[in-house]
């Protein structure tokens, strides 16, 4: 006996096998654009899902585990049903309408902060053209007598971010004004996500051919680059050297399981949509699986020419470090030049150390640790924008090289907004918001200005502050919510049995025992574990944020600064809203017909 909750109507909600038949003969029959080709289908859908696994093992386990069958689960049903997430969810039952609404909502917020770095690659893409790279060298002060001090305090690259680049306040509560470079790059990037989308999958299927492409083959040159700089090689031995102790973590595998999410882009609604516009005999457990694999090589890929950029880096603060405890101890010491080096320092320090143990402690000398600095600056923005650019600064040729770097982030982040702008325009339609008589060109048009208002916000002088909030929650529990109440639907709901049929009747064979019991037991079991951990561990904490203050006394480093009170409140709009989409949209429509029947 197999629990599938009464779902009365639902024959007549959904099209039957003889319609979908009927529809994939008949060209738009269902109003629908389609695919020029499955290249086409596959390079968009691996442009929106290609993300960075942090912590590759738990990362690729849980990519398995978790990925896979969710990302088959909304192929297939977007692909059944020919529906985007509201339709699709509304078709299995009205009161699963939520979920779509949950979806765009998500779909929205992400792609607000997200468009926003892409304004951000925009400016150090523009100012990339110039030799030497302006983040090379801090600026003389007002009256030319020397640099700026806040910059000489911290460092070219970090200067260049928090206060050229963002002129960042030190307080989220402190807005300052509009930030206008920044302002200008919005408009760039909102306009050329509006042309690229303005015709849905007949634009952005065509630029997914660049955006999706150029990519592999940037990452291939830095690669290749990477590999011949010194260190490069110590930081893809760190890369893949498993550390115990953050794997026996919580936190690492809720991180890496909410990157499942990133990764994938499940629970933002693209992936429904750009599956239902596929023919409907569309193997979708192959294209699953082809997507998985890649998605899972290219984060290997990836971060292998990360941690050799890092590797490089960390080597390079060593090198630097050991040679100015080295300087140090043959001055005060009065050694001849060549009497400490690198490779005997350990031994040299602790000769003069026992020595002159008082001599020694006094110099302050540095700890100069490779493991610590590998590990530092390795996530967030602080990658693209401060880690990233120091490294190029140090390569030969470093403008080209910084213009390959923004132009492959550019593409990449591009390819995500196509399916979060997929995700907000085509709910809009199923939800009836504008006029059906609207063409979908003024829908992406609307959508895109207003996105371009909203993200004044992060253009004010706190905007970084605001962008690491929404990063922090629009993407967390909501996403985590939608797939748990996702598969719920499909197996409890529409009935595992009836979808097994649909997957057999469109491929030709039922999905394999894996899947049946992945998305019986195995993903739902996941995503509620991490989804409930990671509740209880945000709760537990306090919320902090990392602040740019030249005043404070932990300057050049970011300061760890507690949240206004009222910032809960931006929070729950974030996290709590789309969560809840799902049972409040449930509840009002429960006392919408309530009350219907009570007048009648």
């Amino acid at each position: 006996m197999r629990l599938v909750l009464p779902n009365p109507g639902l024959d007549l909600r959904i099209p039957s096998y003889e319609d979908l038949d009927r529809m994939d003969q008949e060209e738009e029959a269902d109003g629908r654009p389609k695919w020029d080709n499955k290249a086409q289908y596959i390079l968009t859908c691996v442009g929106f899902c290609i993300g960075l696994g942090a912590f590759m093992i738990p990362y690729l386990i849980l990519l398995v585990l978790e990925g896979m069958p969710l990302l088959l689960l909304e192929f297939a049903i977007g692909q059944r049903l020919r529906k985007g997430s509201v339709g699709v969810w509304r078709a299995i039952n009205p009161y699963l309408t939520g979920i779509g609404v949950a979806s765009m909502l998500v779909s929205l917020l992400v792609g607000l902060y997200y468009n926003t770095l892409v304004a951000w690659i925009l400016w150090y893409l523009f100012n990339s053209f110039q030799d030497p790279l302006p983040w090379t060298q801090c600026p003389l002060n007002d009256n030319g007598t020397g640099f700026v001090s806040e910059c000489q305090q911290s460092s070219t690259v970090d200067y260049y971010f928090y206060r050229v680049t963002l002129n960042s306040s030190a307080s989220i509560g402190d807005s300052g004004g509009l930030h206008w470079p920044i302002v200008l790059c919005l408009l760039a990037a909102w306009t050329v996500v509006a042309i690229c989308c303005i015709r849905g999958i007949g634009t952005s299927g065509k630029a997914v051919y660049v955006t999706a492409i150029l990519p592999y083959i940037v990452l291939a040159i830095f690669l290749i680059r990477g590999l011949t700089l010194k260190g490069s090689f110590s930081g893809i031995k760190f890369l893949f050297t498993p550390d115990v102790d953050e794997l026996i973590k919580p936190t690492t595998w809720l991180d890496a399981g909410a990157q499942v999410f990133y990764a994938f882009g499940l629970g933002w609604g693209g992936l429904i949509s750009f599956s239902s516009y596929n023919p409907v005999h569309n193997n979708c457990i192959q294209d699953a699986v082809i997507l998985s694999v890649i998605t899972g090589l290219t984060s290997i890929y990836a971060a292998t020419v990360t941690y050799s950029i890092i590797g490089f880096r960390a080597t390079e603060k060593y090198d630097n470090c050991l040679n100015n405890n080295i300087i140090s101890l043959l001055n005060t010491f009065d050694l001849p030049e060549d009497n400490i080096t690198a490779s005997d320092y350990e031994a040299a320090l602790n000769r003069l150390n026992s020595s002159s143990p008082e001599t020694v402690l006094g110099l302050d000398l540095k700890t100069c640790d490779i493991q610590t600095l590998l590990s530092e600056g390795v996530e967030g923005t602080g990658l693209a924008f401060i880690v990233f650019t120091e490294a190029i600064t140090k390569m030969p040729g470093s403008p080209v090289w910084s213009v390959l770097f923004f132009v492959m982030l550019l593409c990449l982040g591009l390819s995500t907004l196509f399916g979060n702008i997929e995700g907000v325009v085509v709910p809009l339609k199923d939800l009836n918001v504008f006029p059906k008589t609207w063409p979908h060109e003024i829908l992406t048009g609307i959508t895109c200005m207003a996105a371009f208002f909203i993200c004044f916000l992060f253009a004010l002088d706190s905007g970084i502050y605001w962008v690491t909030l929404f990063d922090n929650f629009a993407g967390s529990v909501p996403l985590l919510t939608v797939g748990l109440f996702e598969m719920i639907a499909v197996v409890y709901i529409y009935g595992i049995d009836r979808f097994n049929e649909d997957v057999e009747f469109m491929v030709g064979h039922k999905p394999p025992i894996f899947w049946q019991i992945a998305w019986r037991f195995i993903s739902p079991l996941i995503v509620l574990v991490i989804l409930v951990f990671y509740l209880v561990t945000q709760v537990q904490e306090e919320l902090t944020y990392l602040v740019w203050d030249p005043k404070s006394d932990e300057f050049p480093s970011l300061a760890s600064v507690p949240y206004p009170a009222w910032i809960n409140l931006v929070i729950f709009l974030l996290a709590g809203v789309p969560s809840l989409a799902v049972p409040v949209y449930a509840l009002c429509r429960l006392l919408f017909i309530c009350c219907k029947k009570t007048t009648q």
